[in-house]
Parts: C-alpha cells; sequence; structure tokens
C-alpha cells in the first residue's frame, strides 16, 4: 500500500465523557460511576485516524484561543497530522461534545451533544489557497461539523480538480444536489441514511434489507458514485449501480466505549482507497479498525496504529 498524501476539512471538538449504568430520564439524575475528557471532533478523529494508519495529513479546521484548543491541536501533532492550516478564532471557544455512555446490563450505548464552537468560525474565505493547493491531495475528507458553506466549496474545488471526495454526512443535515454531484464516497450510518433518503428504519431503528436497497437507489440516483452504509454490528454495505457487497463486522469481546467508531471506520477506509487497495480490500482494513476502536475510552484515545490493526486482521485470518 501507498502512502498517500489526504486532506481532512472538518471539526475540532473537545469530548467531556459521563458514564453510568443508564442514561437519566427527562428531569432525572443518576449518578454516575465515570468521567473523563478527551479530545475529539468528527474531522480531528478522521484525521488521526489516517495518520495513525501511516497516511500524511494535513488538517483544516479552527479552534478557539483557549486550553481546549491547544490540546486538541496538540493530540493531531503528536499523531503525526499537519496542523498548520488550523485557524485560531478570537471570536468562539472551541467546540465542545457532551457524551454521555450508558455501560449497563443492556450494553454500551451513547448520546451526544455538539456545541460547534469555534468550528462555525472557518468561512470559504479562509480556504481560498485550495484552489491551487488541492491537487497535492489523493483525497479531500469531510463532514458535517461545519458550516455548509464551507462543505459546499472545498467539494466543488475538488470535484472540479478531479480530486475524489469522501463525505461522512454526520450529523445528518440536508444536502443538495449540487453537493452529492461532487462526492466519491458517501458513508452513512443506518439512521442518516434513512434521514437523507426518507426511507423509514424498522423498529430498531435498522434498515432491512428492502430498505437498504431503495435508500442506497435514492443517494446514487442524486448522482453519489459509491455509497458505502455503516450497520453497527451488521457490518457496511457498499452500494454501486451494481449491486450492494455486505462486509461483515469484526466482533469483539471488550467493548466499551462506540465513540469514534465511525470515525475510525471512514479514516482508515480513505486511507486504503487512497493508498491503492481496491474498495473491497479498503473496507476490510477499514471494519478491522473500528473494531480496536470500540476497545477503548474515548475518541482520539482509542484510535489504533496499524501494527495493532495488521495484528487483528493476521489474527481473524483477514487477508487484503
Amino acid at each position: 500500500m501507498n502512502k498517500p498524501k489526504i486532506l481532512v476539512v472538518g471539526s475540532f471538538v473537545m469530548d467531556l465523557v459521563a458514564l453510568a449504568e443508564r442514561v437519566p430520564n427527562l428531569g432525572e439524575t443518576v449518578i454516575g460511576n465515570g468521567f473523563r475528557t478527551a479530545p475529539g471532533g468528527k474531522g480531528a478523529n478522521q484525521a488521526v485516524q489516517a495518520a495513525r494508519l501511516g497516511a500524511s495529513v494535513d488538517m483544516v479546521g479552527c479552534v478557539g484561543n483557549d486550553s481546549f484548543g491547544k490540546e486538541l491541536l496538540e493530540a493531531l501533532k503528536s499523531s503525526g497530522a499537519d496542523t498548520s492550516h488550523v485557524k485560531i478564532s478570537a471570536e468562539h471557544p472551541s467546540a465542545i461534545g457532551h457524551i454521555q455512555i450508558q455501560n449497563g446490563a443492556s450494553g454500551v450505548q451513547n448520546r451526544i451533544i455538539v456545541y460547534p464552537g469555534a468550528n462555525y468560525d472557518l468561512a470559504p474565505g479562509d480556504l481560498a489557497w485550495l484552489k491551487d493547493g488541492i491537487k497535492a491531495y489523493d483525497l479531500v475528507v469531510m463532514q458535517l461539523e461545519l458550516k455548509m458553506e464551507v462543505t459546499e466549496y472545498v467539494a466543488h474545488i475538488a470535484h472540479d480538480t478531479g480530486v475524489p471526495v469522501m463525505l461522512n454526512p454526520a450529523p445528518a443535515a440536508p444536502l443538495s444536489e449540487g453537493l452529492l454531484r461532487c462526492v466519491t464516497f458517501l458513508t452513512p450510518n443506518e439512521t442518516e441514511a434513512a434521514m437523507l433518503t426518507g426511507v423509514k428504519t424498522d423498529a430498531e431503528g435498522r434498515l432491512t434489507d428492502e430498505a437498504l436497497k431503495e435508500a442506497a437507489k435514492v443517494l446514487m440516483g442524486k448522482g453519489v458514485e459509491n455509497v458505502i452504509i455503516t450497520l453497527g454490528d451488521r457490518g457496511a454495505a457498499h452500494c454501486t449501480p451494481d449491486g450492494i457487497k455486505l462486509v461483515p463486522c469484526v466482533k469483539m469481546t471488550n467493548v466499551v466505549d462506540p465513540t469514534a467508531a465511525g470515525d475510525s471506520f471512514v479514516g482508515a477506509f480513505c486511507v486504503g482507497y487512497a493508498g491503492g487497495l481496491s474498495i473491497e480490500d479498503a473496507l476490510v482494513l477499514a471494519v478491522h479498525t473500528a473494531a480496536i476502536t470500540v476497545c477503548g475510552f474515548g475518541a482520539i484515545p482509542s484510535l489504533p496504529s496499524m501494527d495493532k490493526v495488521e495484528a487483528l486482521m493476521k489474527e481473524r485470518g483477514a487477508k487484503i
């Protein structure tokens, strides 16, 4: 696999994580059994994961001029990502994510509220250098925790220059057909796919086989080249006009925190694909990487290096 050069345009978020046997109901107070802070944000998570797997990564985003901002930048720098294009806001504090993790007998689940803070201070005018500079990258990765005008701006520049675009549509938001036509890979989870297409999930929040096909058909009908829908413990589905291929989940026995599993998946897939792997092999790399992530606490702290992923793949007999 080659060493790809990846540009991540996305968010920084400091996660404030509270753990309890169950999350509180409205108006209720629950005594927790743990608390920690951890650097994260979908953009930062994906950038760090790509860097830890060996890619050359440049991160574009915005943090506040505060202690959280310094810690977020240090987390990326220590993972090998370049942060020279990160803006420091004088207007707003760094973004924070309030995360509740239920770790009782019913399993591990999370609920997340994100305050965007300085993330929304990044504007298209801060990215004018990409008109010429984007040619240096093998892939551009984005999410939906920045202002939509920034995402649209970068996607159009990349598409017009012939640089593949990965868009992780999280948190879910309406997407213009102009944006979708610029997207090479769209990676919603089941809930996001349902919200983007109007297709219904079942009582457990999952897409049936027929609903999965319908959601993929709707998204590809809007111009997306490849739709990859993550299915939780069922793995992921790669959807193209030729059909749907399922990649099974890698089961782990010591799951403790699902935070950043989707970001780990996206970061790993991007490294594999931009590094020369087939889409199918890049998906195998992605599901094994995400499997390790759910076994650690916090977002960035749980993202694995390539040697750990290779060890798991060897243990499970996976070949790419």
